[in-house]
């Protein structure tokens, strides 16, 4: 009863901006977790994959301490933006550090544009730390910059205060919440050149590490499965074990 009391108290706190410290809590409860890291620890940083904004702030009253989330691409080597120290929202990547510079392009087709309240747009990157290309692919490196500017593939929204959310994709790709990168539309592809398959769609989240495939199934070809297996051709003919091995080695 302590401990979920303590939580619910330093959540509301932490959100509210007023900090990840509490003075009766941290002495009860937290600094039992803030000396499993040695009890001075400062600060925090997190990247590579997007995490989870209940997650982020469990681990900074955990802690208490600050966790600051970077975001950036291996073509920006590693981090271009982080979140500003203190800020109590999650779900932003905060704003450039200080050898970058970022402006958004729009994307009318989306309806994202930098002129609207808030501004939005493609997230574009230009910092001397960033690549000059891909190696012996001048195709690749053409889609990729627009003039000096890197294409991130991002769409990002800027706060008030000038921090940058990411609210969707303008390249037909996203990352797991692993790290892993996927392009639905080349798996996509693949997946209906399947006898079964008459169409198919791809969906993934970057807080989770797995994707999920919606398939509708060919009704001819599946008639015919069912006649050369002498199987019931009826409603419950999805349900059947030998036509889901069928599917999947289809795939393969």
């Amino acid at each position: 009863m302590l401990v979920s009391k303590a939580v619910a108290a330093k959540l509301y706190y932490l959100r509210e901006g007023q900090g990840f410290n509490h003075f009766i809590y941290d002495k009860l409860v937290f600094n039992k977790m803030k000396a499993m890291l040695g009890g001075r620890v400062r600060f925090m940083l997190t990247g590579s994959a997007p995490i989870a904004g209940e997650v982020l702030d469990f681990l900074k009253i955990c802690f208490c301490c600050d966790i600051m989330e970077g975001y950036g691409m291996t073509e920006t080597c590693a981090g271009s933006c982080i979140t500003f120290p203190g800020d109590p929202e999650t779900g932003i990547v905060g704003g450039p550090v200080q050898n970058v510079k970022i402006r958004l392009r729009d994307i009318p087709e989306m309806n994202y544009l930098s002129t609207s309240d808030p501004p939005k747009g493609e997230v574009c990157f230009w910092s001397p730390s960033i690549t000059k290309g891909y190696f012996l692919n001048p195709e690749k490196t053409a889609e990729a910059f627009h003039g000096e500017w890197l294409l991130s593939g991002d769409v990002g929204m800027i706060k008030p205060n000038g921090a940058i959310k990411i609210i969707d994709r303008a390249k037909k790709i996203f990352k797991l919440s692993h790290g892993e990168y996927i392009a639905p539309e080349k798996l996509e592809n693949v997946y209906v050149q399947s006898t079964f398959v008459s169409q198919c769609w791809l969906y993934g989240h970057s807080l989770r590490d797995h994707v999920i495939i919606f398939i509708v199934l060919d009704p001819d070809n599946l008639k015919k499965w069912a006649s050369e297996n002498s199987i019931d051709n009826n409603d419950q003919i999805l349900e059947n074990n030998t036509l889901k091995t069928a599917v999947f080695d289809n795939f393969c």
